[in-house]
């Protein structure tokens, strides 16, 4: 699926489009990543790619009202078991902390068939109303990367 017929739909869209067997859920996975690859170098939103995992999950059968659909997972309190979790903070980063398990959160969204393929850039700790952490740099705003996207 090419990204300007991906675009056309929304989460809900893009589910029954995998739940009718029109397109597989590794397709939609591979046009997100294609186009956060795109957009990254210039947004620096996505900052940890879990793209094999992603690739791993996609290719299982998924049920739920959102099966196959892609997502990105923000890198503070969404916590994905095995995946780094550092929070915007330097030292979290430095010795590399990760998740022992799924947060209540994300587990509900896998369970509901959503496949994570990364985590986004955040203020560290969530402290300040703008994504510029010392950890991986300022986020940009889409419509302006003059601009920040704020603290989401």
């Amino acid at each position: 699926m090419k990204f300007e017929e991906y675009r056309q739909f929304d989460a809900m869209g893009l589910a029954e489009l995998v739940g009718k067997g029109e397109v597989a859920a590794s397709e939609l996975l591979e046009t997100a990543i294609a186009r956060a690859e795109q957009v990254n170098p210039s947004l620096n939103g996505l900052i940890i790619p879990l793209y094999e995992q992603a690739r791993e999950r996609a290719a299982a059968p998924l049920e739920g009202p959102l099966a196959g659909v892609p997502m990105l997972v923000k890198d503070l309190f969404q916590e994905m078991g095995g995946a780094p979790s550092y929070q915007g903070n330097k030292a979290r980063k430095k010795n590399d902390i990760r998740a022992d398990q799924d947060s209540t959160l994300v587990a509900r969204w896998k369970a509901a068939g959503l496949v994570p393929f990364g985590r986004t850039n955040t203020p560290e700790f969530g402290a300040k109303g703008i994504t510029e952490p010392d950890s991986y740099g300022p986020a940009r705003n889409p419509w302006n990367p003059d601009h920040t996207p704020g603290g989401s």
